[in-house]
């Protein structure tokens, strides 16, 4: 309902200004012959106020059209796809305030060059319904450019985690266990838990958590998790409750989503849980030391996640926050790989990227992830059954074949049942990095040189290609017919 009045005031916004500008009337005349105030016509014309009915009777006549006609929802030609566009969901589904965008603004671009503007739109849509995109995808890429905007460190959800701890008389130098954030849940907002109900029901068996609301409500914890991913989850319900997050989720993972703001807040939720559970000062002292390493030493980083008793996504998915933060360290990217062991196939199922486009990414759907990647070549030592149940870490810097880019990336494994999980963060190599990373140049670590996917990969020779390189050739034989043309006067 509330749309609809976005879209009554928005309509009649646009047929004023349209109608002033075709008249060659100014806000001013228009203030003076109407008696109705510059700033008040102003927001009348950005969709933001609609006035009553007698002032649309005065506006009406010095525009010189008929009251019924203003108030109608008919636009002109000129404006229809305009009109088009309010009357859909596209605008409704577009998080701009988030981005610091008004709608307003958006509203005169359209005005400005409704037919161009509106083409452009469809166009998109018709790109998405190509590639199968759906609706939730565009909410997780609206979340992630929100992530990216802020460098993915969040103030305020960090201060208000600290005065969580405080207010509850947490110790910051000491993680907060499943038991205490439990009791806590229970006690103050009423939440019980249970590790029981779940395992009852088979269709339940891949969501870690779900709430059930109501007078008496319960978090639902899958018995499989492990300590540290039941902390997580709880900690996750407290910061809905503690930052009064109102529309989200119920269910972890995610069964339908509904809209970008409930996108949204169970990220904020989620980053809430990880800066309690892995406390921001402590961490940059760690990670200090860590970098302070004269030599590349991988059991610190598995150390680490003891010390903080937490996931590797956890660990290094927090790493994302704070080294722009606190090291400098902007230009990275953080991916999860999953691999069903049974198959040949790897699923990129989670990515950030700051400060640019890193590669692999999602948006190739149908290509083979370069296999020289210690992201995916970890899978490989997770087919040891020694090594069944261990956490494996691996470093590698990936030098991009006829690219100056390399990445420092630090990569963990976790084995599971069913499907393998890696996850990892790359960090550009420049002068910075080299400053603040003492074991970057230690010769145990792996050099490699690497690309996006097989099919874009001019490695003819590589011994772990999955693919023939048909898109590469395509650009090829599309760069030697142009020349050919070229030289024939022609042109392609």
């Amino acid at each position: 309902m509330k749309l609809q009045e976005d879209v009554i005031r928005m309509i009649f916004g646009l047929k004023v200004k349209q109608l002033r500008a075709d008249k060659g009337i100014s806000l001013t005349e228009l203030a003076t012959a109407t008696g109705i105030s510059v700033s008040y016509l102003n927001e009348i014309e950005k969709g933001k106020k609609h006035p009553k009915p007698s002032k649309v009777a005065v506006i009406a006549d010095a525009l010189g059209v008929t009251y019924d006609y203003l108030v109608s929802l008919q636009l002109s030609k000129r404006l229809q796809p305009v009109g088009e566009l309010l009357h859909s969901n596209i605008l409704s589904e577009l998080p701009l305030e988030h981005f610091g965008l008004d709608m307003s603004r958006v509203l005169d671009l359209f005005a400005t060059a409704p037919a161009k503007l509106s083409a452009f739109v469809n166009t998109l849509l018709e790109i998405s319904r190509a590639f199968d995109l759906r609706v939730e995808q565009f909410y997780f890429s609206a979340l992630r450019s929100y992530q990216e905007l802020h460098d993915n460190y969040f103030d305020e959800i960090e201060v208000e985690a600290e005065r969580f701890m405080e207010q509850h008389g947490l110790d910051i130098d000491v993680n907060p266990t499943f038991t205490q954030l439990a009791a806590i849940l229970e006690q103050t907002y009423a939440v019980a838990t249970n590790t029981h109900v779940i395992e009852e029901f088979a269709e339940l068996g891949l969501l870690r958590s779900v709430l059930i609301p109501g007078m008496a409500p319960k978090l639902l914890l899958n018995p499989k998790l492990t300590d540290h991913q039941k902390a997580f989850a709880v900690a996750r319900e407290i910061g809905f409750r503690y930052l009064n997050l109102q529309e989200r989720p119920y269910t972890a993972t995610w069964v339908k989503v509904k809209s970008f703001e409930e996108v949204l807040n169970n990220f904020k939720a989620s980053y809430f849980a990880g800066a309690l559970l892995l406390n921001q000062d402590r961490l940059v002292q760690d990670i200090q030391h860590f970098f302070a390493l004269p030599t590349w030493q991988p059991q610190q980083l598995l150390h680490l996640m003891e010390k903080y008793n937490t996931s590797p996504e956890t660990l290094l998915h927090r790493l994302t926050s704070l080294l722009p933060k606190f090291f400098g360290i902007d230009q990275l990217f953080f991916l999860r790989f999953h691999h069903e062991p049974a198959t040949d196939s790897f699923f990129l199922t989670k990515e950030l990227h700051l400060s640019g486009l890193h590669n692999p990414h999602a948006s190739f759907l149908n290509e083979h992830y370069c296999r020289r990647w210690i992201s995916l070549t970890l899978f490989e030592e997770l087919k040891n059954p020694v090594l069944a149940n261990t956490s494996l870490v691996g470093i590698q810097r990936s030098s991009y074949i006829n690219s100056d880019n390399e990445y420092l990336v630090l990569a963990l494994a976790q084995p599971a049942e069913n499907r393998h999980g890696t996850v990892s963060i790359g960090l550009l190599i420049n002068e910075n990095l080299r400053n603040k990373i003492q074991f970057l140049d230690d010769t145990a670590i792996v050099i490699r040189k690497v690309n996006e996917t097989c099919e874009r990969c001019p490695a003819i020779d590589c011994l772990e290609r999955s693919a023939p390189p048909v898109i590469l050739e395509k650009k090829l034989w599309q760069e030697q017919v142009t020349q050919v043309l070229a030289k024939l006067g022609g042109k392609a």
